[in-house]
């Protein structure tokens, strides 16, 4: 049993989940040949629900394809074991994700009917509304991982490269369990009938649609577009499931707010009319936006000590973003006064005494 131990502890030193898990499986036998059942049973369960994760995740980090020219890897690999995705939806888009999902867990089930499982999506909408984490969304629920191509590195100068790229990316792909995640999909699907394009590109597509037919008969893909209207005609008939993804609604923001507030978010339902101008001002914002708005606010919050953030908070950081840092104080303290918040609060938010504010507002 020692024997087994060692060996393990040699297997993670040394990054080899192969041996980690081959010996962890002998000292399993071993202990519930000694009466230990519930160890034994404990070290098969975890075994079994991350044993080919953590194999499949090994082999693709260590067989990433690069790009002839620079030598840059063209793919990332997201682990869906190492982070939790959280998703907020629409009810109808939810409801499609998840039957997608459903889709994919049962592929092998579906296939030994005689059906054929379908396993493309196409994502589109602005940027920022959350494309890239359905996919991690989608990876962290299947258990599989996401390879994502770099499209900055992907295409090539070279003539013929970037055909030889995608090539590359769909075997690397089709090697071991995973889910192939084109992001940025327009940058190598362009209508052929483009007239800005060169010839090398229009023939890019040929090998994308080449590539897709071959690949999507047994394996998971998804791809997500800011440009749909960019897309060849031909593309779009390699889905099967095709979701335009917007702005979030007023109930969407509220979920978003609270959800990266976190354990900051304690004021939130007490201060429910301040929030409710927060959650106006980020009508037309992205989930992106807000997020990096949030974070911004609970960052400086850290740095003083304070354990929480109020609204007054989140209105400045929004008026700071929409402006991008350029305003004068007079911009802010109107912008302030117009959402609700009180003289004497923003005189004790910028420092400023009352009678500068009843000035810079034209109060008498």
């Amino acid at each position: 049993m020692y024997t087994e131990i060692i060996k393990i502890i040699e297997g993670g030193l040394k990054k080899d989940p192969s041996k980690v898990i081959l010996y962890a499986k002998k000292l399993a036998e071993k202990l519930m040949a000694d009466g230990n059942e519930q160890l034994a049973k404990g070290i098969n369960s975890l075994l079994s629900n991350k044993a080919v994760s953590t194999v499949t995740m090994e082999q693709l980090l260590t067989t990433a394809p690069v790009d002839q020219e620079t030598r840059m890897s063209i793919v990332d690999v997201f682990n869906p074991a190492l982070v939790d995705v959280h998703l907020v939806l629409p009810e109808s888009i939810e409801k499609k994700v998840n039957e997608f999902i459903k889709v994919i867990q049962h592929r092998d089930k579906i296939k030994e009917m005689g059906l054929t499982a379908q396993n493309t999506l196409l994502l589109y909408g602005a940027p920022g509304v959350g494309k890239t984490t359905i996919a991690k969304y989608i990876s962290l629920k299947t258990g599989l991982p996401l390879v994502i191509a770099r499209m900055d590195s992907l295409i090539s100068s070279l003539l013929g490269n970037t055909s030889k790229n995608i090539r590359k990316i769909f075997e690397y792909a089709d090697s071991k369990p995973c889910i192939l995640f084109l992001d940025e999909f327009d940058a190598i699907a362009k209508a052929r009938d483009d007239q800005h394009e060169m010839g090398e590109l229009k023939r890019v597509i040929n090998s994308l649609l080449q590539n897709i037919d071959l690949f999507t008969q047994n394996n998971v893909m998804i791809a997500a577009t800011n440009h749909p209207e960019l897309l060849d005609k031909a593309i779009w008939r390699r889905f099967n499931s095709v979701m335009e993804i917007g702005q979030p609604n007023v109930e969407g923001i509220e979920k978003l707010v609270e959800m990266y507030l976190g354990k900051f978010n304690e004021n939130m339902h007490e201060e429910k009319k301040k929030y409710d101008r927060v959650i106006h001002q980020f009508a037309k914002k992205t989930p992106s936006d807000i997020r990096t708005i949030i974070q911004n606010v609970i960052t400086q919050a850290v740095i003083e000590g304070r354990k929480n953030v109020t609204a007054e908070d989140l209105l400045i950081e929004n008026f700071e973003f929409d402006t991008h840092g350029k305003y004068n104080s007079e911009d802010l303290i109107k912008y302030l006064s117009e959402n609700g918040i009180s003289r004497q609060q923003i005189s004790e938010l910028l420092n400023l005494s009352v009678r500068q504010i009843r000035n810079n507002l034209k109060e008498v």
